[in-house]
């Protein structure tokens, strides 16, 4: 994937390029935000990342 100067990738584009896109995310370790029309409708991020957000807000959830 040629570099680019931000982490914003159009869904186009990101149809285009997806292998690519999932190597500097998973092997690299880079956040990608997915744009439609300029605005940013979700983000790629490596798995640890995620797991650990995902835990982070298990933790902060009132337990019932």
């Amino acid at each position: 994937m040629p570099e680019n100067a931000n982490n914003e990738i159009g869904i186009r584009k990101l149809r285009e390029t997806l292998p690519d896109v999932l190597h500097d995310v998973s092997v690299r370790g880079r956040v990608m935000y997915v744009t439609n029309h300029g605005r940013r409708v979700a983000a790629l991020v490596p798995v640890p990342d995620a797991e650990a957000l995902e835990a982070k807000r298990q933790a902060e959830a009132p337990q019932s």
